[in-house]
């Protein structure tokens, strides 16, 4: 027994020591901080709103077309004796140029007849006339003072003047359709096509063929009511001196090249189309084979082209990035400092991929949020994140703390911090 107590007491010592240290230590301890980190909302990116002035532009599409294009066509008939070798499909042709001729013997006879028809009747009106003398000096002779005009020839002279005139008109007549076996063009411009040949008999008003001109040609452009106050044109527009239309820039792709083409707004149609409620705005093109042309590439007609019409210009709106534009009106604002989303209503102006403009309900330097955020409301809390110009990035929510105890819970919280940001 002796011996037991003897190995067992050295060890109950030892425990009882080492228990009893080991709670003084820990008892003697100071409490160790810890570091509390606040609960953090999403993270999201923001551009900062900027103030700027804003030229409206109006888009619209349209076909070219001349502004000038008539059907060829004689005013006799006769057998075609001549064709121009420009009066074919794409040819060019200046005015007074002649397109078509007829075979003319048959008004040239007609001439011949009517000049014969005049000389008689000028050899008529010339013996009427002796006579009508030789009568008068009868009446002298006798004495005779009350006559009928039958007895002065006055009928008869009346009649072979008449005749006369008759005559020369039938001669210009003759004349007339002698001249017209020439088919000439009326204004320079290019031939759309052909429909008469050489030996082909013709009536009047067939066709031979359809010419436009090369000086102007026109685009239509349909606009909504809202595309029309955008462009600040009335509803009854035509260009003047006082107030000149606005430029419009035609673009197509013509050879599998991009072209434009810069012309102005001359005028609108004088009523709103009763099946598309649209209204539309006519834009001329000049010379368009020369000095409007886009290195030489004419805006020929049939081309259908975008036009790009400048607007009115507005100024004092906020510019915003389009993806911060949320519905129709609504854009959501990040207070940096705050670290809260606002949700604002906006007066949209105008918007396009480069942005959104609006009125009111943004100020300059205010962040507007770009990142999707499900089930936003007001006040929300949220680490607002700066987009610069450059693409860096700018912390705008400051991050704070609360201290407490546990030293390795607050190594752990503070290893965290940077988890969440985007980047």
């Amino acid at each position: 027994m002796k011996k037991i107590l003897a190995i067992l007491l050295p060890v109950i010592v030892l425990v009882v020591l080492g228990g009893g240290g080991s709670l003084l230590l820990n008892s003697l301890k100071p409490p160790v901080e810890r570091a509390e980190e606040q609960p953090r909302g999403l993270s999201v990116f923001a551009e900062a709103a900027e103030a700027t002035s804003l030229e409206l532009k109006v888009n619209a599409q349209g076909e070219v077309r001349p502004k000038r294009q008539i059907v060829v066509a004689p005013q006799i008939s006769g057998r075609v004796s001549f064709v121009s070798p420009d009066f074919v499909d794409g040819g060019f042709i200046r005015q007074g140029q002649v397109l078509v001729r007829l075979e003319s013997a048959d008004y040239e006879l007609a001439v011949v007849r009517a000049k014969s028809g005049v000389a008689s009747a000028q050899q008529r009106l010339a013996r009427e006339r002796a006579e009508a003398e030789l009568a008068l000096q009868d009446i002298e002779e006798l004495g005779i003072e009350d006559t009928s005009p039958l007895a002065r020839r006055e009928p008869q002279l009346a009649e072979a003047e008449a005749s006369l005139d008759s005559a020369k008109a039938q001669l210009a007549d003759a004349q007339l359709a002698l001249n017209r076996t020439a088919v000439t063009a009326p204004f320079s411009g290019r031939v759309r096509e052909r429909t008469a040949d050489l030996g082909q008999f013709v009536s009047p008003g067939q066709s031979l063929g359809t010419i436009f001109a090369t000086d102007v040609v026109e685009v239509s452009l349909p606009l909504s009511d809202e595309e029309l106050g955008r462009t600040g044109l009335p509803l009854a527009f035509q260009e003047s001196e006082q107030q000149r239309g606005p430029k419009v820039v035609f673009s197509a792709s013509v050879a599998g090249e991009p072209r434009e083409w810069v012309g102005r707004v001359k005028r609108t149609s004088a009523a709103i189309n009763p099946q598309t409620r649209l209204i539309n705005v006519i834009a001329e093109l000049d010379d368009p084979y020369g000095a409007g042309s886009d290195n030489g590439v004419p805006m020929a007609p049939g081309l259908f082209v975008n036009a790009a019409i400048d607007g009115r210009s507005v100024d004092s709106v906020v510019k915003i990035p389009r993806s911060a534009l949320r519905g129709v009106d609504q854009v959501f604002i990040g207070d940096g400092p705050a670290g809260e989303l606002h949700i604002r209503t906006v007066d949209v102006v105008y918007s396009t991929e480069d942005g959104a403009y609006v009125r009111s309900g943004v100020a300059p330097g205010e962040l507007a949020i770009i990142s999707p955020i499900q089930a936003a409301f007001d006040g929300m809390k949220i680490q607002v994140v700066e987009r610069m110009p450059d693409g860096s990035l700018e912390p705008r929510t400051p991050r704070t703390t609360s201290m407490s105890s546990d030293s390795e819970e607050g190594s752990a919280q503070v290893a965290s911090e940077g988890e969440g940001a985007p980047q």
